[in-house]
């Protein structure tokens, strides 16, 4: 069926403005669908609505596009921070992003503080912390620090440092720690050792091995044995990482090269960092939604996402071909780094070489990961056949969804709805339920989540109607896909009890003939049926046992983490709103604007004036009840 643009559209479509901007493609459901960026708004919007399109992913984007906001800005530059920032806080489905929807690792060294501690996060903040990564692999992340701290042993201990201890603890006897805490180095000395790991971790790594080894030769001619051997391991540990390193050009070059390869709608975006001439890392980036999309969108958007939260912008950046406005991009890359930055896409030489390297490198990791995901359909497949036998289900539970209760005596109870779809994870369609109704009650808590989780359902049927708007307006409810598709296996964490609650909600709602669902006790993990006294236990090397362990856990890790934000934003909360002229408006804007209360402690007064609707004396306020 031809496509035919809704009269409402050509209304929009002819009166866009032709200045830079910003688009926001939604649905009849008000939910965003793409978020784009354009030098001239009218020539870029219109084109999603042409006679022919260049993709069939654009053509089953524009037929679900019942409405398009757009915001003006001065220049393409805004235009692209604000794309950016907008694509991040949305997540719109036919955007290309980063797959992983988590947070990529980071090595953390905090030195804004007297004696700065190396730590592992997922997040940036400014707080005067050094940044490192990001990287794709947090046991890589560990790894590396464990070997770094053989050569620079630095804190990890909570101890406050006043240098007058009187005993340190085991990780100095051990060589892990050189002691700050008794005195053994000064501010100066340790500050100096965490600069050269700081100088190690970009790549400037030649001097410090230097340094070692001149001090192990020195104690060695003093007879000085132990502190000699010392010196000896930890060169040790520097070949170990600087092995896997190479030296590539010269000793002045700071560059990433980055090249991709995609095949059947998957891309892999392979990056090479390059500090002071040598290879010192590289990490491999997996892209959704590329599909039909050209190689300069793919680089351009990747670019865009992976720089905004990059700990180190380079000065030259290598691509296989152009990107889409790269002078825009090079604009913001230099307001970054506050120096210029060039994006080169090399025609002959070494530099060319290096990207076909990041190509092959991308290619070969594409197919590895492609064969380990045939591999896990195929146990996949298998894991749900097994269920289907061993439980007696109508069919292979394609949908799994599974529902644990966490609290802390009674107290901020949450209740967890995790999802598995063809044997992974569906996170988008996770949810999380603030229990109302009970306190100190497992069961009716359970109760309580099941019965708004049908409820939803019911409510989605209400929304398949004709009459959807008013029939919504009516309940008062907003449809959430994630709840319109039934489980073939419904999954409660908890023996007979749990499950006879699961059982209660189903007949209420008339389900309890078309959902399985079945109790998941811990102690054995035995599972219990409806009607059945005796439970059923999986073979503990089965396909189907490792898939029902893998749901129970995802949901008591769901649950447990809900539990604790619950608990932590209720504390933030009663001290906030003890604070004179601060409500529950004004806690939120300086939560999202610190990310925490420790970071609002940390913040200054005029910071906290800063923060839009926050006058100077309600920061003064804030501060002299936080401190």
């Amino acid at each position: 069926m031809s496509y035919q643009t809704p009269e409402h559209i050509k209304i929009i479509l002819s009166k866009l403005p032709t200045v830079p901007g910003v688009y926001i493609h939604k649905d009849e459901n008000d939910v965003i669908l793409y978020i784009g960026k354009a030098i001239n708004l009218r020539n870029r919007v219109r084109s999603y609505f042409q006679k022919n399109v260049d993709s069939t992913k654009t053509e089953r984007l524009r037929r679900r596009i019942q409405n398009i906001e757009i915001i003006t800005t001065d220049t393409e530059l805004e235009a692209l921070l604000l794309e950016m920032t907008l694509i991040k806080k949305h997540k719109p489905p036919y955007n290309i992003r980063l797959k992983d929807d988590k947070r990529y690792p980071y090595i953390k060294v905090r030195w804004q503080d007297d004696y700065p501690k190396v730590l592992v996060t997922r997040r940036m903040d400014r707080d005067g912390s050094r940044y490192f990564g990001p990287y794709t692999s947090v046991w890589a992340v560990h790894q590396t620090l464990d070997l770094m701290r053989k050569i620079f042993p630095f804190l990890t201990c909570d101890r406050e440092i006043t240098g007058k201890d009187s005993r340190a603890c085991l990780y100095f006897d051990i060589k892990l720690c050189n002691g700050p805490c008794i005195g053994a180095v000064d501010r100066e000395g340790y500050r100096a050792m965490i600069q050269r790991l700081m100088d190690f971790l970009n790549g400037r790594s030649d001097h410090i091995a230097k340094e070692i080894e001149e001090k192990m030769m020195v104690a060695a001619e003093k007879m000085e044995f132990e502190k000699a051997a010392q010196y000896r391991d930890q060169l040790k540990a520097i070949d170990v990482i600087v092995s896997k390193q190479k030296v590539i050009s010269a000793a002045t070059t700071d560059q990433d090269i980055i090249a991709f390869a995609r095949e059947d709608g998957d891309a892999c975006v392979q990056v090479f960092f390059v500090r002071y001439g040598r290879l010192i890392g590289r990490e491999y980036f997996l892209l959704d939604n590329t599909e039909g999309e050209s190689e300069e969108e793919i680089l351009r958007e990747f670019m865009t996402q992976f720089y905004d939260d990059a700990a180190h912008i380079p000065k030259e950046v290598l691509l296989p071909n152009e990107v889409n406005e790269a002078h825009v991009i090079e604009s913001w890359l230099r307001q970054k780094r506050s120096q210029k930055v060039t994006i080169q896409v090399p025609q002959r030489g070494q530099k060319k070489e290096l990207v076909e390297m990041a190509a092959r490198n991308a290619s070969d990791t594409l197919a590895t990961l492609r064969q380990q995901w045939a591999s896990d359909r195929s146990r996949h497949v298998n894991a749900m056949n097994e269920l289907q036998e061993r439980l007696a289900l109508p069919k292979p539970p394609v949908r799994i969804e599974c529902y644990d209760i966490s609290h802390t005596q009674g107290t901020y109870t949450v209740g967890s709805m995790v999802v598995f779809v063809q044997g992974a994870p569906l996170k988008k369609d996770y949810r999380r339920f603030n229990v109302k109704t009970v306190t100190n009650d497992d069961y009716g808590a359970m109760k309580e989540v099941l019965s708004r989780r049908f409820q939803r359902y019911i409510d989605s049927k209400v929304g398949d109607r004709e009459d959807s708007t008013e029939a919504l307006a009516q309940v008062g409810k907003k449809v959430d896909n994630s709840f319109a598709i039934l489980p073939d296996l419904l999954i409660v964490d908890g023996g007979k009890g749990q499950l006879a609650m699961a059982i209660e909600v189903l007949k209420e709602f008339d389900l309890g003939h078309i959902v399985p669902v079945v109790g998941l006790a811990k102690r054995e993990e035995e599972i219990f049926k409806p009607g059945e006294t005796r439970s059923v236990m999986l073979p503990r090397r089965a396909e189907g046992f490792y898939l029902v362990q893998r749901v129970r856990d995802e949901a008591h890790r769901f649950a447990n983490t809900g539990h604790r934000q619950r608990r932590a934003k209720a504390g933030v909360a009663s001290i906030l709103d003890s604070i004179p002229g601060v409500g529950p408006k004004r806690r939120k804007k300086l939560l999202a604007r610190f990310g925490s209360l420790e970071g609002l402690r940390q913040a200054t007064m005029e910071e906290i004036a800063t923060v839009p609707g926050i006058p100077s004396h309600v920061a003064a306020a804030i501060k002299a009840g936080l401190d």
